[in-house]
């Protein structure tokens, strides 16, 4: 079993990139774009690549040295800070100028490519512009729209699907040996996106955070009530943000303290106190990006309900994405008008839009949940 096997919906895809790793192919290119929803399976489709292209006959073993990070000619940037960084690109430029050691190829798999600024950008673009021989970089970004346009004009794009709810359930309900109907109502709650599904099918707490909200959000009725509202919706990112972060921040300050020959409760001695404090000055910044992260998950969940809302509006005979909350549902759909529903679905796009430029979260949610009042909106 390969990583080819977890990409779900993206059959076109999979036989494009599989026929660009053919030797000698006239498919193949030195830069790939990879574009796609969030969850769709970009970093999947781009990890399977890099292990096709350095597995030289031999996919499964070159497939767990690239899953385990052990690959010496593949090089993976994978943050989960809000921006990534001129050194962190100049690093991998460095390391795609050196020949394959082990394979055909060198791969450079910058997953996040969206989070370049364009001064980072730069630095690769010189990289793409003059390429060295044997070496392929790999881009990931939720669309071209992302990237700068002298980036895209130099790479091959690859553009994936949302994959249906029903083949996500079925992945996950193999891959987790779960129950099936539990499998389809996450992925259907998680609109197709894999990662979310499967978070929501195996953490009872996640499922119950997502509940919760939803629950806040169509109980919303004044302005005093809404301001209450945001600040639980801020607290339950936080739980949401510190269950992601927590175990990770520690196994990391754990493996480097092992790797500085420190001991299970040793003290840090003073010459590599500033290794530490590096690691944790980068878990600081990933902190702030996974509340961004938790706060734009639950926006997306109540863009899920008032679809839900407008759908029951115009009755247009499709099923429901939050099954759970049809009486809820229902209610907010007699109360309101479908222009009223549009409405709101444009406050969370322009409110999705601020969190994503680091506007306050506390005034972004309570301006947010005040415009969605029914009272605000003109109906009781």
């Amino acid at each position: 079993m390969t990583l080819w096997d977890d990409l779900v919906g993206q059959d076109a895809a999979i036989a494009q990139m599989k026929a660009a790793a053919t030797p000698d192919s006239h498919a193949m290119t030195h830069a790939w774009l990879i574009t796609g929803p969030p969850g769709s399976g970009r970093s999947t489709l781009a990890h399977a690549f890099a292990a096709e292209l350095v597995g030289a006959g031999s996919e499964e073993s070159a497939w767990r040295q690239v899953i385990a990070g052990a690959h010496p000619d593949v090089s993976v940037l994978s943050t989960n800070k809000v921006t990534i960084t001129i050194e962190e690109v100049r690093a991998l430029v460095a390391f795609s100028y050196f020949s394959p050691s082990a394979s055909n190829y060198r791969v450079v798999v910058i997953e996040d490519a969206d989070r370049m600024t364009e001064r980072t950008s730069n630095v690769l673009l010189k990289a793409l512009e003059e390429p060295p021989p044997q070496t392929v970089w790999i881009l990931c970004a939720p669309s071209t729209a992302d990237v700068l346009p002298t980036i895209r004009s130099r790479t091959r794009s690859v553009v994936l699907q949302v994959p249906g709810a029903s083949d996500v359930a079925a992945l996950i309900a193999k891959r987790e040996g779960i129950d099936p109907d539990l499998a389809l109502r996450a992925a259907t709650e998680a609109q197709s996106h894999i990662g979310m599904a499967t978070r929501l099918a195996t953490d009872d707490a996640a499922r119950l955070r997502r509940e919760t909200s939803i629950d806040l959000v169509l109980g919303v009725t004044t302005v005093s009530g809404a301001v209450g509202v945001a600040a639980k919706l801020l607290e339950i990112a936080g739980e949401d943000a510190t269950a992601l972060g927590e175990r990770t921040d520690q196994e990391e300050r754990d493996a480097l303290l092992i790797s500085l020959g420190v001991g299970p409760g040793g003290a840090v001695p003073a010459a590599l106190r500033s290794q530490v404090k590096t690691l944790e000055d980068d878990q600081k910044r990933r902190k702030t990006r996974t509340l961004r992260d938790a706060i734009d998950r639950i926006m997306v969940d109540v863009m899920s309900v008032l679809r839900d809302v407008v759908m029951v509006q115009v009755q247009a005979g499709v099923d429901p994405i939050n099954i759970s909350h049809g009486p809820a549902i229902d209610a907010r759909a007699q109360a309101t008008t479908p222009e009223m529903t549009l409405a709101a679905l444009d406050a969370v796009r322009e409110a999705r839009e601020r969190i994503a430029h680091n506007s306050p979260p506390l005034l972004v949610l309570e301006a947010l949940l005040i415009s969605l009042s029914p009272s605000v909106s003109g109906r009781v």
